[in-house]
């Protein structure tokens, strides 16, 4: 891999191809993503987008290549389209977040420095003041926020985003447009966002790839949608 392809692209895949029996979910996609970018994919319903995302992620196999060039520790964030809770569970929103920040189980205790630290998260993704929140009482919007506080520590090197706006009101789904863009300008992470929203997805994204299986289409936002 020569120097100017690793400053360029944080993220190459090709002819990736993805089976389930003899339905290919993925036909020879090819797509390289820049580094310090904000990368949409957009396409229907059952077109591979979170399938593109776990197969990147390494969680299902595939034929093709997929080679991400880190720089740093190659740490990723992930917002996942869908997360369950279980309600009857206990759980509130700093033992979530002190989950992946400590050896010593939560049930026994919480030290400060993890909490200073979820409270530093909470307060950056606008929800200060509620790390007692049961997990299961917080409105979809809450939710989404606490996931992407969870999906910045430690802060990532690529931000994977499934269908972050999905079921969001429009206050939140506004908040979280500009909070991608603030995230865009400070340029810390690359930002893969999968999207139904093709407005918000024009004003947001570098650049887009359609995808039906196949890449239909990519470029800069006002092209692809054209």
């Amino acid at each position: 891999m020569s120097e100017a392809s690793v400053n360029a692209a944080i993220v190459e895949i090709e002819k990736l191809t993805v089976r389930r029996q003899r339905e290919a979910l993925l036909d020879s996609v090819s797509i390289r993503i820049a580094r310090g970018a904000l990368h949409a994919i957009v396409g229907p319903n059952g077109a591979g987008k979170s399938t593109l995302l776990a197969a990147m992620l390494g969680q299902i196999a595939f034929d093709g290549r997929i080679v991400l060039n880190w720089r740093g520790a190659g740490t990723i964030g992930r917002v996942p389209q869908s997360f369950p809770i279980d309600a009857t569970l206990p759980v509130t929103v700093l033992d979530f977040l002190a989950l992946t920040r400590q050896r010593r189980p939560v049930c026994l205790g919480i030290g400060a420095r993890t909490r200073a630290k979820a409270a530093e998260l909470l307060a950056r993704v606008g929800l200060a003041g509620l790390e007692s929140r049961p997990l299961a009482a917080l409105s979809g919007g809450e939710l989404r926020r606490v996931l992407l506080a969870h999906a910045l520590d430690p802060e990532p090197e690529l931000l994977v985003l499934d269908e972050p706006g999905s079921g969001l009101d429009e206050a939140s789904a506004d908040w979280l447009e500009g909070t991608l863009r603030a995230m865009k300008q400070a340029r810390r992470a690359t930002i893969i966002l999968v999207s139904h929203d093709a407005e918000r997805v024009r004003r947001l994204a570098d650049r887009v790839t359609s995808l039906d299986r196949r890449v239909v289409a990519e470029g800069a936002p006002d092209e692809v949608f054209a």
